[in-house]
């Protein structure tokens, strides 16, 4: 996961701060130059490096920081604060134009994930209420109008093509076509090149003058690093662009793209790519993710993902039947169900404050989940509502049945076993709200 290298040179030094009852200068500064490192490491640009430790030396040297009681937890804060005004320091929201239909350029290299992230987008703003259409505008890459339209169809969103023709005659044609049928965003996908030049920055720039979009949004690969922020400045440069999509931000990445580009740029991050799915699109909050750099975790975007993709419905009755102790083993697979539908274990536990840090530690295989479903989907109804019937004959069936060991149903029994043992000290608690799972009422 991206951040991980920073964040754990981060913490190493923020460990040493806090050790220190009392912090003098040179402490402060011996930190700032491991914090420093650590950036230049994360490929970001090295003038933002020192810009940014500079100015948290110099708030951190001062009167208040030195006498106060945690002056270790004071730098801590006074970084994350810096990091949260480096990146941005608030969201930006699309420019919603006064007129009908909102139009969005979506710009940047191929490979760069362009036409994905302009059916995420599409995606988002369908889930909002809105009324999207995209528009095929790569005309020269092979399959691209194909990809895009094929993409388009899972979330049912229309796409305006009118196959390999002028670029700029199709974008003004689509706009027609939105005002015609109603769609409040047009997201127009544009051509991209292995490298920039001036026919493509030409073309763009003509169909900028045709349409005029409200936003040009630039995706761009974070795990190019500081390749990407260089990007970001040439077609800044030619077109203005308005903000960036921070794509890939899920893979081996050091960070510092996103450490950079709005420093670099004065242009925002506005959504960040985690994942292939089409889902996998979040508005980037500059204080979330300086708090996950940090260690501090980021449960707010855990908690809205819960509410995004977990079924409430489901949740409430899981937690009728934990109250009557009456969940079994199909209980157990839907809530694996559930849980598959937040994304990778590790991702959801590295936006837990205190845990993003210790990452990488954690020996976790996705694939757990998956077995655990075959081996409970291996089992007869009687076996799922009660466990205790299973015996050795019956594990030996399961295990053949799901591919598994017989050492693996163990586990998952007694993995059940202690779920249900945990349940059941609940059952004096008083009323609570549990968010994250969807429980609204216990009682």
């Amino acid at each position: 996961m991206a951040f991980e290298g920073l964040t754990d040179k981060l913490l190493g030094a923020f460990k040493r701060l806090r050790s220190k009852g009392k912090l003098v200068e040179s402490d402060v500064k011996t930190a700032m130059r491991e914090v420093r490192l650590a950036m230049l490491e994360a490929d970001v640009n090295y003038k933002i490096a020192k810009n940014f430790t500079d100015k948290v030396t110099q708030r951190a040297v001062g009167e208040d920081v030195m006498e106060s009681l945690t002056p270790g937890q004071m730098v801590v804060k006074i970084v994350n604060e810096e990091l949260t005004s480096l990146m941005g320091g608030s969201d930006s929201k699309i420019n919603k134009s006064s007129r009908s239909p909102c139009v969005i350029m979506i710009c940047g290299l191929q490979g760069s994930g362009k036409t994905t992230h302009a059916v995420k987008l599409a995606n988002m703003l369908k889930k909002r209420g809105s009324r999207p259409l995209l528009v095929a505008c790569d005309v020269y890459r092979p399959a691209a109008i194909d990809q895009l339209k094929i993409l388009a169809e899972k979330i049912n969103v229309p796409v305006f093509e009118k196959g390999i023709s002028d670029p700029v005659s199709i974008s003004e044609e689509a706009i027609i076509h939105a005002k015609d049928y109603g769609n409040d965003y047009v997201i127009i996908d544009t051509a991209g090149r292995l490298h920039i030049d001036e026919n493509l920055m030409e073309e763009l720039t003509k169909i900028k003058s045709k349409v005029s979009p409200s936003e040009i949004l630039l995706a761009v690969d974070s795990m190019m690093g500081q390749d990407a922020v260089n990007v970001a400045e040439v077609f800044n440069s030619k077109l203005e662009i308005s903000g960036v999509i921070l794509t890939k931000l899920d893979g081996d990445t050091r960070g510092g793209a996103a450490l950079s580009v709005k420093a670099v740029t004065g242009k925002p991050i506005k959504f960040i790519g985690t994942g292939e799915k089409i889902e996998d699109i979040e508005v980037f909050h500059p204080d979330r993710m300086a708090s996950r750099i940090v260690g501090m975790g980021d449960v707010l975007t855990l908690i809205e993902e819960a509410e995004s993709k977990l079924d409430l419905k489901n949740a409430e009755k899981m937690a009728k039947k934990l109250k009557d102790n009456s969940f079994d083993l199909e209980d157990f697979a839907d809530q694996i169900i559930q849980i598959k539908k937040m994304g990778p274990i590790k991702s959801i536990l590295g936006k837990l404050p205190g845990v993003g840090n210790k990452i990488n530690d954690i020996d976790f295989d996705d694939k757990i989940l998956d077995r655990n479903l075959a081996m409970i989907r291996s089992m007869t109804v009687s076996e799922k509502m009660k466990p205790s019937i299973i015996n050795s004959s019956r594990k030996t069936r399961i295990a053949n049945g799901s591919g598994t060991k017989v050492s693996d149903v163990n586990k998952l029994l007694r993995g059940f076993e202690q779920i249900q043992k945990a349940m059941k000290q609940f059952k004096g608690m008083k009323k609570k709200k549990f968010p994250i799972m969807g429980f609204n009422k216990w009682n």
